[in-house]
This record gives structure tokens, C-alpha cells and sequence, in this order.
């Protein structure tokens, strides 16, 4: 999509479409909506006293051919009360109006605001119509379905003094999207087109493009750096794991990096612990973690983050054979712990486990681990937001007020003595799963046994990872979140020790 910005008045704007965001008022309020009103002859003012459209959030219209207007149509996109006003309502309301312009085939869509914080407003506005906009089309071959119909986005501003904001903000805006897009194209693709070795690969292509440093682990060096956790559980399937190690330096030469580290499953079909085949497909999304991670390293280099990063990426496919790991085996983790397998579908926690033994390699200064680990999350925030936990109370304030700025939801659990128990093993040092009660939880307990001396923040995206209906920036399928979330806390990113 071609994006440009650019100051003109609202009339003289010439686009397909062009959006003027409002807010909830008994009438309409504020000089281009009066003189839109006017110009159309009442046409608005009639609309909010019958309540048609009267600017609550949820709500979109289409005013066709307004007298003096260039532009093919005016749409109208609610935002709410102005005093209960968030960011995240512009990303909503243009999210809205950006699956409005595909319904109506409209190519070209002009933004127009005039208010303050133009710079963040901007951002919101760009991340909303490039999010909600998104399709997955890479294996269309009807060359009709894969035609894109939104071509162009324009960012309009009334004076040419705020141009420099405007085209900040559209320029994060843009990158920010195309970071999350980038998460939901991996998790659509299927388990044949992507898998530890192809995967490895599509890695490398980033770094380069990003000007990241990485170095992809091969099955016999994995096996050199003894991740027999992450060995265990690929060796069931043809594709042998791999390790994927991404290096982002634009803080302070030799200051403590932030690790992040994603969980990368390609395929999990539970292993011998098989899982049920219905909506089995979409255990091709069990790597958004590392999808998330991968994304994040390369938009916050873009963004010129100052920070020292490193994203590592566990990969390998869950899959059962005569040489897959059985329940009742155990293996030995790189931190020298031994691990009774109880469930083979409890293997995400196992390659994390490897991963954050791993991450003190770096000395690092914190480190955030993101997956999609335990299906009991859909039981404690359904798919609305992430639970997690934290060893740090600095750190959990600073992802909290992440989360309120970005609108990705999530919410602290405890870590109680009690969970950690239900991981003894009475045969080894640990075990990978504590049972049904407290899914979530066991799971988190089980990997800070293999965290460093360093804060720490695990988030369990289960279920928040796809979206079953679709939501105003959030179409139906993967949902890429915690890209947004993430890369909040990094481009603000606070020390906590």
C-alpha cells in the first residue's frame, strides 16, 4: 500500500474516501463536521438526533458526493466520548473504516485530523487501517482474489506546520503494522511451508533486511550446546530443530541486552500425546511466539530503538514416530536438570527451557519470554487478553502501562509456592506437567526453574493468538499479538534493577 502525507483542508482533499473522526455529542460538534452538516444539507444533524450516527465508538457511515467535497465520498467514524478518549480509539475507528473501504471497494483513503498529540494520533490511525485491512493471500492463485483493493493511504493535517509529526507518526505507524502483519503471515502459513529449517532461513532474510546480526543452530550444534530439552522434542518429526540467535545493538557499547524469547513449534500435533484432530490445523500458529520476537527485534531496529536486544528462537515440530519421545521418558535439559516427560503436548515449556538457560550467555538485564504454552489460558482471559507472570515488580508495572498505551490486553497471575510443588517428580528433578488445576500457572513455574539471576516476564498467548470473528483492527485469523505490546516496552524501555 502506497502511504504519503500532506496538509489540506478537509474539502479540498481529493481520494476515493476521505474519514473525519467525531466524537459522541448530541449534535454535531466541531467546525469540518458543522460545515460537512451544512453542506449536505442537515443530513448529520438529522442522523444524530435520530441517533443514527451520533460519533459512539462503534459506529461508521458514508456520506455520498457532499456539494464542495473532491473527494468521491466523506465517511464519518465514531470515537466516543471526547473526555473517556484513548489512542486506541482512532486505531479502532480507522481499523473500522478500513474494512468499510474494502466492502466498498474504495482504493483510495484519505485520514484527516485536526487535533492534538498529532504525532501518536497518526501512528494509532496508520496501525488501524494497515491492521485491519490485513489478508492473508499468499496461496490464493485466483489472481482476482489476490488483487489488493487498498492501494493507497493518505494522512491529511490542516496546517503544513504539523506535517513533521504527521509523518513520524505514519512512518512508525507503517512499521509498527507491517512488524504485526509480518507475525500473522507466520502463523497462517501451513506446517509444510514452514518448519524449523525454512524457518531458519526466513530468519536470516530478516536480519539482513533489518541489519541484524544471527546465527541459526544446526541439529549437531544444538546437540553441542547439550539442549536436550529442545532435542527431545523434535526428534519424532523429518524436521530436525533448529536455534535461531538475533542481535540488536543500538544502545550503549557493552550495556546488558534485553532477551526475548519466543516459543517456535512449526507444527504440534502433540506427539505421541496426540491431540484431537478437530482444529488441529491451527497447531501451525504454535510459533507465533517466536513469529512475535522475530518481529519485534526487526521493527524496533527500524525504529532505531535504543537498546541492546537479542531474540532468541527455539524451532521445532511436535510430531509422533517409532523415535518420538514417549510419555514416561526422561531427558536432560542444557541446565543440567532432568526432565520426566508426563505429556508430550506439554512441549512448549521444554524448548523454552533451553532458550532461557541460554539467555544468560548474554549477562543479560532482563529477559521476556512469549508463547503460546497452555490451552488452560482460554479458561482465565478467553481471547481477549494474555495472562502472565513476573519475578519483577518494576518490570510488571512497566508491561502493564505497555499494555494501556498499545490496547493489548494482559493480566498478572501469582506464582505461589504451592504451583512450583505440583512440578516435583518423584523419578527425576522435574516434571512437564503438574496436570489440569492451575494450567497456566504450573507451566510458568516449571520454566522459572531455568531462569538466570535476572528479571524476569513470561506471557502466555494461547488463545489470544487468533481471533475467531474479528474485531475492528483485528480481522478473523492470527491476531500477531504482542508485537505491539512489546515493542511499547522496548521503545520505552525503563531499567528495573
Amino acid at each position: 500500500m502506497e502511504l504519503s502525507c500532506y496538509a489540506e483542508s478537509l474539502l479540498d482533499i481529493e481520494a476515493g474516501a476521505v474519514v473525519l473522526f467525531c466524537f459522541k455529542d448530541d449534535k454535531p460538534h466541531g467546525d469540518e463536521l458543522e460545515k460537512v452538516d451544512l453542506l449536505s444539507g442537515g443530513v448529520v444533524s438529522d442522523m444524530f438526533a435520530r441517533e443514527e450516527f451520533n460519533g459512539s465508538l462503534e459506529q461508521t457511515v458514508m456520506l455520498r458526493s457532499v456539494p464542495e467535497s473532491t473527494a468521491g465520498s466523506i465517511i464519518l467514524a465514531g470515537l466516543g466520548p471526547e473526555k473517556e478518549i484513548h489512542t486506541d480509539f482512532y486505531r479502532q475507528a480507522a481499523g473500522r473504516v478500513s474494512q468499510m473501504a474494502l466492502r466498498h471497494k474504495i482504493s483510495h483513503l484519505a485520514l484527516y485530523y485536526n487535533g492534538p498529540d498529532t504525532r501518536g494520533v497518526i501512528q494509532a490511525m496508520v496501525e488501524g487501517v494497515l491492521l485491519g485491512s490485513y489478508q492473508f493471500l499468499d496461496f490464493k492463485t485466483d489472481e482476482k482474489a489476490r488483487k489488493e483493493v487498498l492501494k493507497r493511504l493518505d494522512m491529511v493535517v490542516p496546517q503544513r506546520g504539523r506535517l513533521r509529526a504527521a509523518e513520524s507518526g505514519m512512518q512508525a505507524g507503517e512499521i509498527v503494522a507491517s512488524a504485526v502483519n509480518m507475525a500473522r503471515d507466520l502463523g497462517s502459513r501451513p506446517g509444510n511451508d514452514l518448519y524449523p529449517e525454512s524457518y531458519g532461513k526466513y530468519a536470516q532474510k530478516i536480519a539482513r533486511e533489518a541489519n541484524l546480526k544471527c546465527r541459526v543452530l544446526t541439529p549437531s550444534q544444538i546437540k553441542s550446546e547439550k539442549m536436550g530439552a529442545l532435542l527431545s522434542v523434535g526428534q519424532g518429526s523429518a524436521n530436525q530443530p533448529r536455534f535461531v540467535i538475533l542481535e540488536y545493538n543500538g544502545g550503549r557499547v557493552g550495556s546488558q541486552p534485553v532477551v526475548l524469547v519466543g516459543k517456535g513449534i512449526t507444527f504440534d500435533s502433540g506427539g505421541i500425546s496426540l491431540k484431537p484432530g478437530l482444529n488441529m490445523e491451527e497447531m501451525k500458529g504454535d510459533m507465533l511466539g517466536s513469529a512475535v520476537v522475530l518481529a519485534v527485534i526487526a521493527a524496533a531496529a527500524k525504529l532505531k530503538a535504543k537498546i541492546n536486544l537479542v531474540a532468541l528462537m527455539p524451532l521445532a515440530e511436535n510430531m509422533p514416530s517409532g523415535i518420538a519421545t514417549r510419555p514416561g521418558d526422561i531427558v536432560k535439559s542444557r541446565a543440567g536438570h532432568t526432565i520426566e516427560i508426563i505429556n508430550t503436548d506439554a512441549e512448549g515449556r521444554l524448548i523454552l527451557a533451553d532458550a532461557l538457560d541460554f539467555a544468560d550467555k548474554f549477562n543479560p538485564q532482563a529477559v521476556i519470554d512469549i508463547a503460546t504454552l497452555t490451552g488452560a489460558a482460554l479458561y482465565i482471559l478467553g481471547y481477549a487478553g494474555a495472562p502472565f507472570v513476573g519475578t519483577n515488580t518494576k518490570l510488571n508495572d512497566n508491561l502493564r502501562m505497555a499494555s494501556e498505551k498499545s490496547g493489548e490486553k494482559i493480566w498478572e497471575l501469582p506464582l505461589w509456592s504451592e504451583f512450583s510443588k505440583l512440578m516435583d517428580s518423584s523419578i527425576a528433578d522435574i516434571k512437564n506437567s503438574g496436570g489440569r488445576p492451575a494450567g497456566t500457572i504450573t507451566a510458568a513455574s516449571f520454566l522459572k526453574k531455568f531462569i538466570g539471576d535476572w528479571p524476569w516476564l513470561h506471557i502466555d498467548i494461547a488463545y489470544c493468538d487468533i481471533e475467531p470473528s474479528g474485531r475492528p483492527y483485528v480481522p478473523k485469523g492470527m491476531t500477531g499479538f504482542g508485537v505491539r505490546l512489546l515493542l511499547d516496552l522496548i521503545l520505552n524501555w525503563k531499567k528495573v534493577k
